[in-house]
């Protein structure tokens, strides 16, 4: 243990470098919104292994209007009789935007045939057409990368720990996260399998080491910045006008309006 926590990164190495590398993520931004780009990046791996996390570090500073994040519920039953894909494809980016996919249409190739939640000729189906899928994606222009974020059994099974232990986290625990435990050769054998199908040249699988999760976030931001042809765009030139001078105007009294407690003077 004591090994692990010397290789951590430190805290003010990795702000440092997290700050740069998000300046370049609001570059990358601003190069998908005036070329009209399209960037799909989708995030998948085991339970705890930092993928939310790593989301939340990459669109902390952009626009949500240009970048959103795609999470997905259980499919309605409405949504089971579609074509695997249909539900997904609906919330790919336009022209200008980036879709951040936290699990994506891989559900099918894992949790869903792990758990027993479709059917063998589904699972093999979904190996079949994926590929053909993400080929048409990138055949279509858009901007494809696909991160898989390994995480060992013992740094997942302290995650569980604090997350039960955390009022703040309890809620990313589920039962099904749990049982994950007891199938983790299961899900390894399906994700090998995943990869064996879905790692094509037009969009192959990176992975990404988690186990610290500061290294994680900054090798899987460089690796995407450094497999996009993004260049800068100059920003528009803008100045504050001045502020024209008052014209009488009177703010209401105060007790007029009902105000928020000044909750913070208690501390």
């Amino acid at each position: 243990m004591a090994e692990k926590k010397s290789a951590t990164l430190p805290r003010a190495a990795y702000e440092r470098e997290l700050l740069r590398l998000q300046t370049e993520l609001v570059k990358v931004q601003e190069w998908v919104r005036t070329e009209g780009k399209r960037l799909v990046v989708v995030f998948e791996g085991r339970d705890a292994a930092g993928k939310g996390g790593t989301i939340k570090r990459v669109s902390e500073h952009l626009n949500p209007r240009v970048a959103r994040t795609v999470a997905l519920p259980k499919p309605t039953e409405r949504e089971r009789t579609q074509w695997y894909f249909q539900r997904y494809v609906e919330h790919l980016p336009a022209a200008g935007e980036i879709a951040l996919f936290d699990r994506s249409w891989y559900n099918r190739a894992g949790v869903e045939h792990v758990m027993g939640f479709c059917t063998k000729e589904e699972h093999q189906l979904f190996l079949r057409q994926c590929p053909i899928f993400e080929r048409m994606l990138v055949e279509e222009g858009i901007l494809l990368r696909k991160y898989w974020f390994s995480v060992s059994d013992a740094v997942q099974q302290e995650r569980f720990r604090r997350r039960l232990k955390d009022p703040t986290r309890r809620w990313k625990l589920s039962p099904m996260d749990l049982e994950s435990i007891t199938r983790w050769e299961a899900y390894s054998r399906a994700k090998d399998q995943m990869l064996v199908h879905t790692d094509i040249s037009e969009a192959p699988w990176f992975v990404v080491e988690s186990d610290d999760k500061r290294r994680a976030r900054l090798n899987m931001i460089a690796h995407l910045l450094g497999s996009l042809p993004y260049h800068e765009v100059p920003p528009p030139v803008l100045e504050l006008p001045p502020r024209p001078p008052s014209t009488g105007y009177q703010r209401p009294p105060r007790d007029l309006q009902t105000y928020v407690p000044d909750h913070a003077a208690s501390l």
